[in-house]
């Protein structure tokens, strides 16, 4: 399998895909509609933060195993 066919789509799933992931929560946080004063909201951004990198990973990993093994 060549590049195109297996890790471009990564790369503009969860690079252009993150970008508008990012610009909303920097919105959110602009806006006052995440507090990170506010225990509650800090959580809740790092659920957010932690499970944009979970996905990446996981989707990494899955990509790798297809290619591999």
């Amino acid at each position: 399998m060549s590049f195109f066919n297996t890790w471009f789509p990564f790369i503009y799933l969860y690079g252009v895909g993150g970008i508008f992931f990012f610009i909303g929560v920097y919105l959110a946080r602009k806006s006052g509609a995440l507090d990170l004063n506010i225990k509650r909201h800090r959580f809740w951004y790092r659920v957010m933060l932690y499970g944009y990198l979970y996905f990446v990973i996981l989707h990494a990993t899955l990509i790798i195993a297809a290619l591999y093994f």
